[in-house]
């Protein structure tokens, strides 16, 4: 699509006549035909600014009351005056004061009156001139809202689709957090897209898992699907802490001095054992996708390591089985929102979204490809669907090589064994960085040069049997691609950006509240090798996710890992790779022993989704056979800083 140039900053149009003319002119029932797209006829500096605290029907902090989450709100004042109602883009957060949103860590101002002055992020600025109504909802818990944030639980999810309700005529609001004066919203149809990244974003997941009535699309960027799998990996924790440490960190002054009680259910549900409880179930929103009734604009960083990816291609597969209107943008960042990797295509591509999911205008967006994959730094590729269609699942088989612990990956069934010793001081990139060496941390198997390109393009699984040594053991695999290649440095703090000093506008400004934001641009990094897909489990979850066990020192153990989901393309002259080894440093916790394990090769394989399935595999890696290749360094690809532990742009 052709690329807007940034936008200039809106002057207030210079009376509400003018702005009506042009409202008129630009309705759907105007002489000149149905409109393709919303423009900025609004008065921004004259938009009306109020708050509203609804009430959940819940009383989270037990003081006796139901609670009531605060609701700030920017809408167009003319659309009112004309008796027009208008559609609603909302962000519910649990940010708002604690930690900020965005690049820039931006935070709700308000004024005397208690009037929210800078709401975070370009929405307001830009869709409010255009027809929409901007709603920023403090989660449970937090900033200006009652209540206790429970992390993804019924609390969180209940504080946004209250909200909804209330818009829609279903729940009480009133002008006051204490007061009984009622406020209702006249001004709106009701119709509302919600969107959000990370936390934000999960807790659109979870509103359209209800199925609630009146949210049409939701836009979850780099969010959860299933809170376990940002905690754990099938038993292997991720960090030292559960979702405790979350609420303790987003709540309010007024919530840490009532919410002692909901802190000791998370504890007392989230067990470091890693087992499942009740309190995941609760917490797991793909199970209820054959609910979901909104659309949904996914977009996820492929290099994400905090809310991993695992967490989109879940959430993709199980609104796909239940015939949900989907698309989806994958970059090559880490945690990062697309208004800072890709921002004028992110602001053209919303729009026109959020025209066709709530003022339903025919702008031909749900005729482009489903997907948008960044290939390499800022170059994009296109998919009519996703995965492609012709993507099979294709068992590739680790076999023996010349040398311990350097293997062959192809289709045909390997025999005997290969052994490693977990080491918790090595990651990913150590393994793969010497994946031509015979070294005690892992084994790693790979095919030759391929002849052709290879793309995965989905969910992969790797299947290991393997005799432990101790009672306790984590495991990890990894895909990686041998070759040269430039790509977003990932495991730079910038996550794959780097923050410039000049500014673009996206919308109107006002005292208090700038449209412009800083610029970013790509930060590269040329590797040889780029592990582009991961997973880990802790092998006494072997038989169930819901309980593990000890294990037995000299028994056979099999399972089989979840890897994350992911579109990369192995090109040509390059190697695919298979590594299996232990604790995975900075991403999986390590067990309370350090185990060998001895991987049977006749019962391992990785189950891996490729365009054009087993025969693509077969001609691709038909040529030279899969001989060591020369030991490399990974250049310029550092281990990944430590992954932070809240999901959201802080810490």
């Amino acid at each position: 699509m052709p690329q807007r140039m940034p936008l200039r900053i809106w002057r207030p149009l210079a009376t509400a006549a003018i702005a009506a003319l042009l409202a008129a002119f630009l309705t759907p029932t105007a002489a000149h035909g149905a409109p393709r797209e919303s423009r900025p006829v609004y008065s921004y500096g004259n938009a009306i600014r109020e708050s509203v605290w609804v009430d959940t029907g819940l009383d989270g902090d037990g003081d006796g009351k139901t609670d009531r989450v605060a609701v700030d709100i920017v809408r167009p004042r003319e659309p009112a005056a004309q008796g027009r109602r208008i559609p609603v883009i909302m962000d519910a957060s649990p940010y708002y004061s604690c930690c900020g949103r965005g690049n820039e860590s931006q935070k709700k101002t308000y004024d005397a009156a208690g009037h929210v002055v800078q709401m975070p992020l370009f929405y307001d600025n830009y869709f409010v001139p255009r027809g929409y109504a901007f709603v920023g909802v403090d989660l449970a818990g937090t900033n200006r809202s009652d209540g206790c944030a429970d992390v993804g639980g019924r609390s969180d999810i209940q504080s946004a689709k209250a909200v909804i309700d209330w818009l829609n005529g279903r729940a009480k609001g009133y002008t006051t957090r204490t007061g009984t004066t009622a406020a209702r919203a006249t001004w709106t149809n009701g119709r509302t897209g919600m969107i959000g990244k990370s936390w934000d974003g999960t807790i659109a997941n979870g509103v359209a898992a209800t199925g609630v009535r009146g949210l049409k699309t939701i836009v979850p960027i780099s969010a959860i699907s299933s809170w376990y799998d940002y905690f754990f990996a099938q038993g292997a924790p991720f960090y030292d802490s559960g979702p405790d440490s979350l609420s303790d960190y987003v709540d309010s002054p007024d919530a840490h001095a009532k919410c002692a009680a909901a802190q000791r259910k998370l504890v007392d549900g989230a067990p470091r054992s890693g087992d499942w409880t009740p309190l995941w179930t609760e917490r797991d929103y793909a199970k209820d996708a054959n609910k979901v009734r909104a659309s949904v604009f996914l977009v996820h960083g492929m290099q994400d390591l905090n809310v991993r990816t695992k967490q989109f291609g879940q959430w993709w597969n199980a609104l796909a089985k239940n015939g949900v209107e989907r698309k989806i943008w994958l970059s090559q960042t880490g945690h990062v929102d697309p208004f800072d990797f890709r921002r004028a295509q992110w602001v053209d591509t919303l729009h026109r979204w959020f025209d066709h999911e709530l003022l339903g205008y025919d702008n031909g967006i749900d005729r482009e490809p489903t997907a948008d994959i960044e290939r390499h730094p800022d170059q994009w590729v296109t998919s009519t669907a996703w995965p492609p269609r012709g993507t099979a699942t294709t068992t590739l088989r680790p076999g023996r090589g010349s040398q311990a612990g350097v293997g062959t990956l192809g289709l045909r069934t390997g025999t005997g064994t290969e052994a490693f010793t977990d080491d918790p001081k090595l990651s990913e990139t150590d393994w793969a960085a010497h994946i031509g060496e015979s070294t005690a941390g892992k084994a790693g198997f790979l095919t030759g040069p391929l002849t052709k390109d290879l793309r995965v393009s989905g969910s992969s699984t790797v299947t290991v049997t393997v005799t432990p040594t101790t009672s306790t053991a984590h495991l990890s695999a990894v895909l990686a691609d041998l070759g040269p290649d430039t790509i977003r440095d990932y495991a730079d703090s910038g996550e794959g950006i780097t923050t410039l000093t000049d500014r673009t506008c996206w919308g109107a400004s006002a005292t208090g509240d700038s449209a412009c934001y800083r610029v970013t641009q790509a930060k590269k990094t040329a590797v040889s090798v780029t592990v582009f897909s991961r997973g880990w489990a802790d092998l006494g979850h072997y038989a169930s996710i819901r309980k593990g066990v000890p294990l037995t020192p000299g028994r056979a153990y099999t399972i089989t890992l979840d890897l994350a989901a992911t579109d990369h393309v192995v090109p040509k002259g390059h190697r695919l790779a298979l590594i299996v080894a232990g604790t995975d440093k900075d991403l999986i916790d390590p067990p309370s022993s350090t185990p060998t394990l001895t991987m049977d090769l006749s019962r391992t394989a990785a189950r891996v989704p490729l365009v054009g399935g087993e025969a693509a595999f077969a001609d691709a890696a038909s040529g030279s056979a899969a001989t060591a290749p020369e030991a490399t360094t990974q250049g310029g690809l550092r281990t990944s800083h430590a992954v932070r532990r809240i999901p959201g742009e802080t810490l």
